[in-house]
C-alpha cells in the first residue's frame, strides 16, 4: 500500500465521536508495527509447544494450532476466500477445502486501512496498539480453547474502529487466552472487510450480482458466525451458547447484527460496549456516494473492472474526498448520545438496503428478531480521553460553550467538579463524552426494555488507571478487564492487585453471561436495568449496583 501525506489524526476515541457513517472522512496516517503478530508477545504463562494433538477438524479440512500456557490456540483460520480482484464487493465465498493440515499459527492479515497516529505518544503507550499487516485476503478468525473436547460457552468478539479500521489483534486486550485458561470458555476474534471494501454500493454499477455489496462488511460477520455454528464443537465450544460482543464500532456491529434477518439464530447473547445504535444511511445516499466516486476517479459509470483492479489507497483517497463533499462536518454533538432524528451521514458503514439491513437497530427500534437475546450495554467514564489534550478550566469551559452554549457549559463544569473533586480538570474534560455515551446506553436500554423480551443488563466502568496521570477510564479501557488481560495490558493497567481482582470479576461476569444469559456471580448480583431506575453495575475497586450513576450531571446535557 502506498504512503500518503494525509495526516488526519485518528484514534478509537475520535471514532466514538464521529457518526458511524461519516467516520471514513477522518482516517489516520499510515504506520507499521507487528508486535502482536508474534506468537508469544506479552504472554504470561509461556510454555509454548506444538504437539500433534493441537489439530482440530473443520468442514474445510484440518487446522493445526499450538499450545501456549495450557491453551490450545489457532490463529488465522480461513472462514472465507480472498476478497481481492473479481471477489471485491461480492459476498464472502466459503473457503476451498484443503488437504493435510492448515497451519493456523499466526494472525491473518488485516483489511487495508489507514492506520493509527503514533504521534499521540502517551495514548499509544496506554493502548499498546498493533497495526499488523494488510491484505484483501483477510477473512480469518482466531480461536482459544482449554480443550478440543467439551461444550463450553463461546465468546465472539468484533473489533472497534467504526466500520473503517481496526483488527482482531489491534489491542493486546483482545487476545482470548485468559478466557480459555482461567474461565473455561472458548474465545473467538474476527477480521472482516472494512471501509469502502466492505460498504460500497455497486448495485447499479455492477448489476444484480452486487445487490449486497453495500453491506458485505456485515455479511462477512454472518459468514464468520455460520463458521462458528458449524465448526466450534470441534474446538470444545457449544454452538448453542454463543455470545457476540464488541466495543465502539464493534458495539455498532453487534446492534446491526441484532437487526439482520440473516444473523438470526447465529448467536444467543450480545454485549454492546461504548457504541451501538448507529444512525446509518439509506440506499439512495449510498448509491449517490458510489456514483460520485466513479466521477472522482474519472471512470465510466459502469466500469466495475477498473474498480476491482485499482489499488486500495487510490480508491480510499477518492472515496474520502467524495464523503467530505457529501457530508460536511457536523455541527453540535455527534456520535453515541447525540439526538435521534438527525439526518444520517454518508460514509463507510452499513446501509439500509431493504435486503441485508432493514432498519436502524437500536437507533430507531429494538428489532423483533432479537427480542429474546439478552444484552449487556455499557460504557466507560472517560470516553473522550485524548492524552494530547491538557486544557485549563477556562479552555475546557470555552470548548464546552462552543458545543453546548454558555449556560450549559457553566452548569456542566460546576456539576462535574462537585461530583468528582478527586479528578483533575484534564480528566474531567475527558468525561463529557462519557456522559453523552451514557445517554446512548439509556436509550438502547429503554428500547430493549419496552420490547418486554429478554433483559438488558447495564454497566459503567469507572476504574481509574494508575499509569501516567489523568488518563481515567479511557475508551477501550474495559477490554483488558472483560478479557482478564491486565498482565498483557500492563502498560495501561499496571497489572496491580486491584486491577487483577477487578478483571477476575468482569471476565467472570462476561463468561457467565455467555453461558447462561445472566452475568451475576457469587457476591456480585447484577440485576436487569429498566428506563426508570437505570440499574447499573459500576465496575471499580468497589463494584456495586447503582441507580443511574452520573444521572444528575448527564441530564444537564439533555435539557
Amino acid at each position: 500500500m502506498s504512503k500518503s501525506n494525509d495526516r488526519t489524526r485518528m484514534n478509537r476515541r475520535r471514532a466514538l465521536l464521529l457518526p458511524a457513517a461519516g467516520i471514513g472522512a477522518a482516517l489516520a496516517m499510515p504506520a507499521a508495527a507487528a508486535d502482536g503478530t508474534k506468537t508469544a508477545a506479552h504472554q504470561g504463562p509461556g510454555n509454548c509447544s506444538t504437539p500433534r494433538s493441537a489439530v482440530a477438524k473443520t468442514q474445510y479440512g484440518k487446522v493445526r494450532g499450538y499450545v501456549d500456557g495450557g491453551v490450545v490456540t489457532f490463529k488465522g483460520i480461513p472462514y472465507g476466500q480472498d476478497t481481492s480482484g473479481e471477489n471485491r464487493w461480492l459476498p464472502a465465498k466459503p473457503p476451498k477445502a484443503w488437504d493435510g493440515e492448515y497451519p493456523a499459527l499466526i494472525y491473518g492479515a488485516n483489511c487495508p486501512q489507514r492506520l493509527h497516529d503514533y504521534t499521540a505518544i502517551e495514548q499509544s503507550f496506554l493502548y499498546d496498539w498493533d497495526d499488523g499487516y494488510m491484505s484483501e485476503d483477510m477473512l480469518k478468525l482466531n480461536v482459544w480453547t482449554p480443550s478440543l473436547t467439551g461444550k463450553r460457552p463461546v465468546l465472539v468478539y468484533f473489533h472497534g474502529g467504526g466500520f473503517t479500521f481496526g483488527s482482531a489483534y489491534e489491542l493486546p486486550s483482545q487476545e482470548g487466552a485468559q478466557l480459555a485458561r482461567q474461565h473455561d470458555a472458548v474465545s473467538v476474534t474476527v477480521n472482516h472487510r472494512l471501509n469502502l471494501l466492505g460498504f460500497l454500493d455497486l448495485s447499479e454499477i455492477g448489476g444484480p450480482a452486487y445487490a449486497d455489496s453495500v453491506n458485505v462488511g456485515m455479511t462477512d460477520l454472518t459468514a464468520a458466525l455460520r463458521w462458528v455454528r458449524e465448526n466450534i464443537a470441534s474446538f470444545g465450544g457449544d454452538p448453542d451458547a454463543v455470545m457476540i460482543y464488541g466495543q465502539s464500532g464493534g458495539g455498532s456491529k453487534v446492534t446491526c447484527l441484532m437487526g439482520m434477518p440473516s444473523a438470526a439464530g447465529l448467536f444467543h447473547r450480545a454485549s454492546v460496549q461504548s457504541g451501538g445504535g448507529g444512525n446509518v444511511p439509506v440506499a439512495d445516499q449510498s448509491r449517490e456516494l458510489a456514483s460520485q466516486l466513479m466521477k472522482e476517479l474519472g471512470l465510466q459509470p459502469n466500469d466495475l473492472a477498473s474498480l476491482q483492479k485499482m489499488e486500495w489507497a487510490k480508491l480510499n483517497s477518492a472515496g474520502n474526498a467524495v464523503i467530505a463533499k457529501l457530508s460536511p462536518p457536523a455541527q453540535g454533538a455527534t456520535g453515541p448520545g447525540s439526538a435521534p432524528g438527525r439526518m444520517p451521514r454518508v460514509g463507510w458503514s452499513p446501509t439500509i438496503d431493504g435486503r441485508t439491513v432493514t432498519l436502524r437497530s437500536f437507533y430507531d427500534v429494538a428489532p423483533e428478531i432479537s427480542k429474546n437475546v439478552p444484552m449487556l450495554i455499557g460504557n466507560v467514564s472517560e470516553e473522550g480521553n485524548s492524552m494530547r489534550s491538557r486544557p485549563t478550566e477556562t479552555q475546557w469551559h470555552a470548548t464546552l460553550a462552543r458545543t453546548w452554549g454558555e449556560a450549559k457549559a457553566t452548569a456542566l463544569v460546576a456539576a462535574m467538579k462537585k461530583a468528582h473533586p478527586e479528578k483533575s480538570i484534564r480528566t474531567l474534560s475527558y468525561g463529557v463524552n462519557g456522559l453523552t455515551s451514557r445517554s446512548n446506553v439509556q436509550r438502547m436500554v429503554k428500547l430493549k426494555h419496552e420490547q418486554k423480551g429478554a433483559p438488558a443488563y447495564q454497566y459503567y466502568f469507572t476504574w481509574q488507571s494508575p499509569m501516567l496521570e489523568d488518563a481515567g477510564a479511557w475508551h477501550t479501557a474495559e477490554l483488558a478487564f472483560c478479557f482478564d488481560n491486565t498482565k498483557r495490558c500492563e502498560q495501561g493497567t499496571g497489572n496491580t492487585p486491584e486491577a487483577q481482582a477487578l478483571a477476575k470479576k468482569m471476565a467472570t461476569a462476561w463468561v457467565n453471561f455467555a453461558r447462561t444469559g445472566n452475568p451475576s456471580q457469587p457476591g456480585l448480583t447484577w440485576t436487569p436495568s429498566d428506563p426508570v431506575r437505570c440499574q447499573t453495575m459500576v465496575f471499580d475497586n468497589h463494584s456495586r449496583m447503582v441507580d443511574d450513576p452520573e444521572g444528575e450531571v448527564r441530564r444537564i446535557l439533555l435539557t
